[in-house]
């Protein structure tokens, strides 16, 4: 009797998630698909077309996509170049640094986004702290802010925490006595990084890969805020269309394509990690 009255409180406790999940996840996704694949009518009905779709595929919506997934993937990158080196420090350090350095890490993300995407203005304008430097060392001034290497610069502040956590995660687990064991066996340091950490860390990576990404190649905020709005991104383009021009049918498709994008990349990311061909006992 008390399993069988257990399990029905544990049901009626998932009504509330349920209907949660039913009114702010699966009803507005399932207006966005539908406004996705209607158009208005001069009599102010709607009927079904797949326009909206072939819009997308206009040069210069195809243009704003590509620019947004190369400067979503050059992020990524220099994520992974400094979140690496960081993470293997973070790792060596005593509990006491460890720790301090994490507090320093995740400390930024307690501030809002948007306030952390405005300091970089002031950092990077051009009466900024970073102007003012150069001037001092007897420098010209630089013209970086709304520009594309700004983006970068905010792209990459806003999202290495990303990378850093889980490259962290994969790389404590790593115990001495399989970096001992590669040492004993006559391995360099290089060879030890390459044959032992590397493939041991590749969890990380993918983990960190796809938490930059995602949010990367979405992003609107930091392109509108440090780009100046000259480089549009796919972000832009479908803030602009549910704000600015009122075409929620052509922002709806947007957002859903950019849905399938994202969701292929993630496929993609998890195969590859189901199929790391390395074992622990075949790393030699």
């Amino acid at each position: 009797m008390k399993t069988v009255a257990s399990r029905e409180t544990r049901n009626l406790l998932q009504y509330p998630y349920l209907l949660w999940s039913s009114l702010f996840i699966v009803v507005p996704l399932v207006l966005v698909l539908w406004y996705s694949f209607t158009t208005p009518t001069p009599t102010g009905r709607y009927e079904f077309s797949i326009s909206n779709y072939r819009r997308f595929f206009e040069p210069v919506y195809l243009r704003v996509m590509s620019r947004s997934i190369l400067l979503a993937f050059e992020a990524t990158l220099i994520c992974l170049a400094l979140g690496y080196p960081a993470a293997m420090i973070m790792v060596r350090l005593g509990s006491k640094w460890r720790n301090t350095l994490l507090l320093l890490l995740v400390l930024p993300m307690w501030i809002n986004f948007l306030l952390r995407t405005y300091s970089w203005m002031v950092l990077l304008g051009r009466q900024g702290v970073l102007n003012q430097l150069l001037q001092w060392m007897g420098l010209p001034p630089q013209s970086i802010l709304y520009s594309r290497g700004a983006v970068l610069i905010g792209m990459v502040y806003n999202f290495l925490p990303f990378m850093i956590l889980p490259l962290y995660t994969s790389l404590s687990k790593i115990g001495k006595e399989q970096i001992e064991a590669a040492e004993d066996l006559g391995a360099n340091r290089f060879d030890v990084f390459r044959r032992v950490i590397f493939p041991l860390s590749l969890p990380g990576i993918l983990t960190g890969t796809t938490m930059v990404f995602m949010p990367a190649v979405s992003t609107f905020v930091i392109s509108a805020l440090l780009g100046g709005g000259q480089d549009m991104l796919i972000g832009n383009l479908i803030e602009q269309q549910f704000l600015s021009t009122g075409d929620w049918h052509f922002g709806s498709a947007l957002s859903i394509l950019m849905m399938v994008i994202i969701l292929i990349a993630m496929t993609v990311v998890s195969l590859t990690d189901k199929g790391k061909t390395f074992e622990e006992g075949n790393l030699w």
